[in-house]
Parts: C-alpha cells; structure tokens; sequence
C-alpha cells in the first residue's frame, strides 16, 4: 500500500489534484493505494491532539493509524513561504516517534507557482525525514509553473510526465 499524503490543509488545492494524477499512474499499474488529505485534519487537532493530548483525538489517531501501517509514501508538498506548508510540520510532530515513519520510504513531489518546484521545500522535508529515520528516493518531482504545467487534473509538460513516471516505478521497487 502506498500512501499519498497531499501536504496542505487548503480546500480545493492543486496539491489534491497532482495526488489524484498520482492515483490514477498508480491504480493503472494495479498497484494498491490510498490518499490522506491534510483537509481531513480537525480544526483544533495543534490543541486537541498534540503533546499532552496525544491520542486524544479520535479523527487524528484515525489519521495517524494510516500513516502507521503504511510503508511507502508519496508527499505532494506545495510551496508555502519558499518551504513546505506549516500545518504539514504539525501533522508531522503529531505522528507516531518514531514508529509512524521509521525505516519505511517515500517519494517526494513539490509544486509551486514559480520556477522552482518547491526545490528547497523538497529539500528542508528530506532533512527532516531524514531525522526521523525515512528513507526518501533521490529522484524528487518538482512541477513548477503550476498554472502552465497542470491543467484539467494532467500534467501538461511531457518531460514532468516522464519523471512522474519514472519516480512511480523507482518507488516501487525501492
């Protein structure tokens, strides 16, 4: 099982629907997975379900569960502030340590508006992840000009193709 975590709480966000293209390669290939939506989140989960109120919250341990028994991740992670989205790093410290993320693998795919595809995004995520003992692929999707490159739910560039393509297999057989 592959998990996609789409990393924005933002309603409607391209992120959503570059995690649902990555869905469609995946099932295409009959390869089994699911999506976990940070616009599932509760409100309050920083309050009600971090630190001292750890697993008090039914909705994030629901969330946190699929993190657990996933072993493989894709992070579809927009730009936010030349980084990657705030509540994505809370949703990450509200994880399982350092179970939820230990020794398994993910792929990393960074967006953004502007000419670099979340690159130093990708790059301060695989730091961390790093930390936590996750394994990441070196071949990270970086879909600049999302306006230009990502129309009507398909990567409209054939070289971005391409790479979604070949990060999917390497990911596979990671």
């Amino acid at each position: 099982m592959i998990t996609i975590v789409v990393g924005t709480n933002r309603p409607l966000s391209k992120s959503r629907e570059v995690a649902n293209f990555y869905q469609t390669i995946l099932e295409s290939n009959q390869i089994d997975c699911q999506i976990l939506d940070l616009v599932d989140l509760p409100p309050d989960f920083t309050t009600s379900a971090l630190y001292a109120n750890s697993g008090r919250n039914e909705a994030f341990n629901q969330m946190r569960a699929r993190m657990d028994t996933s072993r493989k991740f894709i992070f579809v992670v927009p730009e936010y502030n030349n980084s990657y989205p705030g509540v994505f790093k809370a949703f990450i410290d509200g994880l399982s340590y350092p179970n939820s993320l230990i020794h398994k693998k993910c792929a990393l795919v960074g967006l953004s508006d502007g000419v670099q595809g979340n690159a130093l995004g990708l790059s301060h995520l695989t730091d961390v992840f790093n930390y936590l003992g996750m394994h990441v692929l070196a071949q990270k999707v970086r879909i600049p000009l999302m306006k230009k490159n990502f129309a009507e739910g398909q990567i409209t560039d054939s070289f971005i193709r391409q790479l979604v393509n070949e990060q999917v297999k390497s990911l596979v057989d990671f």
